[in-house]
This record gives C-alpha cells, sequence and structure tokens, in this order.
C-alpha cells in the first residue's frame, strides 16, 4: 500500500466526505429513516458528527448550523421539500433496529 502523508489521509477523507454529502443532496429521495434502517446512520448523525468535530476544534457550532451545511439548506427547508411519511413497516423496523443514542 502506498504510505500516505496525514496531509494527504485528511485532504481525501476530506474529498470523500464532501462527495458523500454532495451525493446525499442529490438523492433526497432517499430518505433518513432509510439511511438509519439499513445503514444505521443518517444525514442528521452526519450533522452531529460534523458539530462534534466542529466543537473539538474549539468551534461552537449550533445543531440547525450543522444540519444546513449537511443538506445544503435549512433542515426546515429541506423536510418540507423532500421528507414524506414513513409507512409503519419502515417505523417498526427502525425502532427494532434504533440505535440506543438516538
Amino acid at each position: 500500500m502506498t504510505e500516505l502523508s496525514e496531509n494527504q489521509k485528511r485532504d481525501f477523507e476530506a474529498a470523500a466526505f464532501r462527495r458523500l454529502v454532495a451525493h446525499l443532496r442529490e438523492r433526497s429521495d432517499v430518505q433518513n429513516i432509510d439511511l438509519m434502517n439499513l445503514a444505521g446512520f443518517c444525514r442528521n448523525c452526519l450533522s452531529n458528527w460534523y458539530r462534534d468535530a466542529a466543537g473539538e476544534a474549539g468551534l461552537d457550532l449550533s445543531k440547525d448550523e450543522s444540519r444546513e451545511i449537511i443538506y445544503g439548506m435549512p433542515y426546515a427547508e429541506w423536510q418540507a421539500l423532500h421528507q414524506t411519511e414513513a409507512s409503519d413497516a419502515k417505523k417498526a423496523e427502525f425502532e427494532a433496529r434504533r440505535p440506543r443514542d438516538h
């Protein structure tokens, strides 16, 4: 395996993260509950992780600020445009698999 410098690792990780966020913005048809049920994380998780990283670096971001960074718009706007009501089956699956910290 090619030996990467710490700067290269950081840059490549940041690029992969930006690509993931862009992909999720393009795929607004994929609901957060679908992501949670399949992968155990969603856009809100990413925004929380982003906010945690900012806090560790000494920058205090609000929940709304970090969500807007991930969603590309205010969360309430994204919900109004893209969020649909989850089926009872999806809700039941989420509750069965739900991480205890959500």
